[in-house]
C-alpha cells in the first residue's frame, strides 16, 4: 500500500512534530514527533508493518503489537480526517 497526502494537504515540521493543513477548510492537524515519524515513513514508501517495527525499535519499551497498534490507528484517523490517499 502506498501513501500520499492529497494535494488539498499542506505539512510544516514543528518542533516536537508535525503540522498537517487542509488548504480547502482551514483545518489542521498537529502530529507529534511519534505520529511524524511513522507519517514521514509512510510518504517514504515504508509499509506499516515496517514503520511499526521502527517505531518499537525506537522506543524501545513499546512492544512491536502496541506499535503496529498505533500505526493502524494513525493511518485510521488520517483516512477518516482525508488527509491522505493510499492505493
Amino acid at each position: 500500500m502506498t501513501f500520499a497526502l492529497q494535494p488539498w494537504v499542506s505539512t510544516t515540521r514543528a518542533e516536537h512534530g508535525m503540522v498537517l493543513l487542509n488548504e480547502a477548510t482551514g483545518r489542521y492537524w498537529q502530529l507529534n514527533g511519534t505520529a511524524a515519524l511513522v507519517l514521514s515513513a509512510l510518504l517514504d514508501g515504508v509499509p506499516q508493518q515496517e514503520a511499526a517495527r521502527r517505531l518499537a525499535e525506537r522506543y524501545q519499551h513499546v512492544h512491536a503489537e502496541q506499535a503496529a497498534d498505533d500505526v493502524a490507528t494513525l493511518v485510521a484517523s488520517l483516512r477518516r480526517a482525508r488527509l491522505v490517499a493510499t492505493a
